[in-house]
């Protein structure tokens, strides 16, 4: 039984490392060739959001709306999948409940 706790104490600061590895981490998600790019911690905490000027038309609102939706889905992708690479070790594959982005 001892065995077993001390298990499960190794596993939970496992994982509390690798909760704090993701939310210092970054990814870049970007749209239309890079005419929006979005930056996001590992947490999914949005940190910036650019957009080149050849993006912004005063008469096709639209457009860009749709390229920053399209950048910030590309950066959740890239979230969801650094989680998976961080936490997938940790976890063992135990998903789902986590309450971690990408589980």
């Amino acid at each position: 039984m001892g065995a077993l706790l001390k298990q499960a104490q190794q596993m939970q600061q496992a994982l509390a490392q690798a909760q704090e590895e993701l939310a210092s981490a970054e990814v870049t998600g970007s749209a239309g060739g890079e005419l929006v790019t979005v930056t996001m911690t590992g947490s999914g905490e949005v940190v910036s959001l650019t957009i080149a000027p050849a993006a912004v038309d005063p008469a096709d609102v639209e457009t860009l709306q749709d390229l920053v939706v399209a950048a910030l889905r590309d950066a959740q992708r890239a979230v969801n999948e650094l989680a998976a690479t961080t936490m997938g070790p940790v976890t063992g594959g135990l998903g789902g409940g986590l309450g971690l982005p990408g589980f």
